[in-house]
């Protein structure tokens, strides 16, 4: 059971510079749990000061409105890590995390994230260039949001789902589909207007449902939507 901790362990990004000696001390240092499908593991304004690695499955980070209106923040795979900015300035949590499906979390004291951060100065780099992507990622959100319609943000949402796209990417596969209430809370609309700019893309030729995927047919035509009113 040992090895398999410490393998899992590995897979996290944050550690990917750290012996294997250096992984058995983090592990004995860090508790365990599995959480279950939509599970809370920490509530915004949370007294824990903890970071969290996702060692299996995956996690949402979502915050509510005063009206109880849910906004997807950010969705973390395995090998990710969150809970960073209480960790590092000891105030409480800005957003709530739950588990996506069932998943194996892994979480190490703020004490001993700090020393470990002094130690290892390439965990620091690491932990500073995910928190530069955040502040990138939510500056371009602010930006759509104040700026592009609702069906401009819901293209939007679809290039970055898709992820890296080269000038000549054809096609493109989103796997698994994409749930319109899940595109809704993070574009600040309703799942009414995400179906209606979902059917009105299906109709011009640009998506296509295949399955439990969604195929972007003409990726280019999509990202020139978005880049038109974006005025790129």
């Amino acid at each position: 059971m040992k090895d398999e901790l410490i393998q899992s362990l590995a897979d996290i990004n944050l550690f990917s510079g750290l012996s294997k000696q250096e992984l058995v001390a983090i592990e004995k240092d860090c508790h365990w749990r599995r959480f279950a499908s939509h599970q809370q593991i920490i509530d915004k304004e949370g007294e824990s000061r903890d970071i969290y690695f996702v060692v299996n499955g995956s996690v949402r980070v979502v915050n509510y409105s005063y009206s109880g209106r849910g906004i997807i923040l950010d969705e973390l795979l395995a090998g990710s890590h969150f809970g960073e900015l209480s960790a590092i300035d000891g105030k409480p949590r800005s957003a709530r995390v739950v588990s996506i499906g069932e998943s194996l979390i892994a979480w190490m004291p703020r004490k001993k994230f700090l020393k470990t951060l002094e130690t290892h100065p390439k965990m620091a780099l690491i932990v500073m260039t995910v928190l530069a992507g955040m502040v990138r990622v939510s500056t371009q959100r602010i930006m759509d949001l104040s700026t592009l319609g609702a069906n401009n943000r819901v293209h939007a949402d679809l290039l970055r789902l898709i992820g890296e796209i080269s000038d000549d990417m054809v096609e493109a596969v989103i796997d698994p589909m994409p749930i319109h209430n899940d595109i809704a809370s993070r574009v600040s609309t309703t799942r009414e207007t995400v179906a209606r700019v979902m059917n009105d893309l299906s109709r011009s030729g640009i998506v296509e449902k295949q399955g439990h995927k969604l195929l972007v047919k003409d990726v280019q035509r999509l990202q020139e939507m978005v880049e038109e009113v974006r005025g790129e």
